[in-house]
């Protein structure tokens, strides 16, 4: 009996040591997450808004994140009119392609049509980021503003310099309350980021 109650003891120990674990990597990676955040090297000038998509609705209009990157974005654009890159495909809880839906948004706030150029293939930061540097090369321009919610820019940036984007970026700012939700999903997408670099993949 005593036996059994020693190992119990000991079983009990490791994982109340794991938990604690876990919950000190958790905290470590929204730590560095918001250290970040609030670290965003200077906005530079710009030929070119991008805007990374987000959820849209299921009566096709913009969920709260990406309506306030696209106000976010807004706001840039009439401080300079520029070339805005709007990216996103359609996902598949989504009625429409995410682009689209932003484009469209975009005109009904008084954007010129020649003014937004719509990306729908992407269902990724990268492919965002990939996508529109082709649309960039195309129509000759070499520095981007590239717009996001206020915890993803610095990954976001992080992107840009692998796939050749010469960016600086803008944060919108997302409801306190999925501070830590926003947070931790983003330190694993940090994870995932530097196991890619390490292994040398960059496939999404």
């Amino acid at each position: 009996m005593n036996a059994m109650l020693r190992m119990g003891r000991r079983v009990l120990c490791v994982l109340i040591v794991i938990v604690l674990l876990g919950v000190l990597c958790a905290l470590g990676l929204m730590g560095f997450v918001y250290y970040q955040e609030t670290h965003l090297p200077p906005v530079r000038e710009s030929d070119v808004i991008i805007v990374l998509g987000a959820q849209v609705k299921e009566d096709g209009t913009p969920s709260v994140a990406l309506e306030r990157r696209l106000t976010a974005a807004l706001e840039s654009y009439r401080a300079k009119p520029q070339i805005l890159i709007v990216c996103g495909g359609q996902g598949g809880n989504e009625p429409r392609a995410e682009g689209d839906v932003m484009r469209e948004w975009l005109l009904a706030q008084g954007v010129p049509e020649a003014d937004v150029v719509a990306e729908t293939d992407s269902v990724n930061t990268r492919e965002n980021l990939r996508y529109a540097r082709a649309i960039m090369e195309e129509r000759g321009l070499t520095q981007a503003l590239v717009v996001t919610s206020d915890y993803h820019v610095a990954r976001a940036l992080a992107l840009c310099r692998q796939e050749g984007i010469s960016a600086t970026g803008k944060g919108s700012p997302s409801k306190p309350e999925y501070f830590i939700k926003n947070h931790l999903r983003e330190g694993l997408s940090w994870v995932k980021l530097w196991t890619q670099m390490l292994l040398g993949t960059q496939e999404n």
